[in-house]
């Protein structure tokens, strides 16, 4: 396990050199997307309409932040981790088209999206849930806000964050998957334990 401090925007050979079970943490510019977001994102792709912003080399955060604005000003109170398998059916094509350089969410990914991370180079990173405030704490500033059609949570919110993590590499650019790999142990062990009793899986 190593420590790396990455800052936006963030290039595809530092993302090679990561590894699962790596901590890091981003300073730059991060943007949040839902399910919402995600899918809108996916018809302006299949419309070859580009995004209001580039997520070049940028970190991709699944939350929908609880925010209040004074004065014309966006201020961020809670931007917990939502549940990323939500968003398994759309995020390769945006890590393709995009070039999404880190995912950032909850509770993994599944294979189509470590199959995109491995071809074009990016990875995937824990947040802790149950953590909003803390992840809140570390956004300096809401720097812009697109498609706020969607709703306050689905809105793509453009966050200037600094050392936001501690993140774990769940989901690395070599193929490699914790939550996948945990799956198929659980599996093996199980089938191991019904044989030792006698049961059948």
């Amino acid at each position: 396990m190593a420590v790396y401090h990455l800052k936006t925007p963030i290039h595809e050979k530092e993302i090679r050199q990561l590894r699962v079970n790596d901590v890091i943490y981003i300073t730059g510019l991060i943007v949040t997307a839902r399910d919402q977001a995600h899918r809108r994102a996916l018809e302006y792709i299949k419309s070859r309409k580009p995004l209001p912003i580039n997520l070049e080399g940028l970190a991709l955060y699944h939350c929908g932040p609880l925010v209040r604005r004074e004065d014309n000003e966006w201020f961020v109170l809670a931007a917990g981790p939502t549940t990323s398998t939500r968003m398994e059916y759309f995020e390769a094509e945006l890590i393709k088209n995009f070039k999404v350089r880190v995912v950032v969410g909850k509770g993994g990914m599944g294979e189509k999206t470590t199959e995109a991370m491995k071809k074009y180079g990016a990875v995937y990173g824990v947040f802790t849930g149950g953590a909003a405030v803390l992840a809140a704490k570390l956004v300096k500033n809401v720097r812009s806000v697109e498609w706020l059609d969607l709703g306050v949570p689905e809105a793509l919110w453009v966050l200037d964050v600094e050392n936001f993590g501690p993140l774990i590499v769940a989901i690395d650019s070599h193929g490699n998957n914790l939550f996948i790999e945990a799956a198929r142990k659980v599996e093996e062990r199980k089938t191991q334990i019904y044989k030792m009793l006698g049961l059948h899986s």
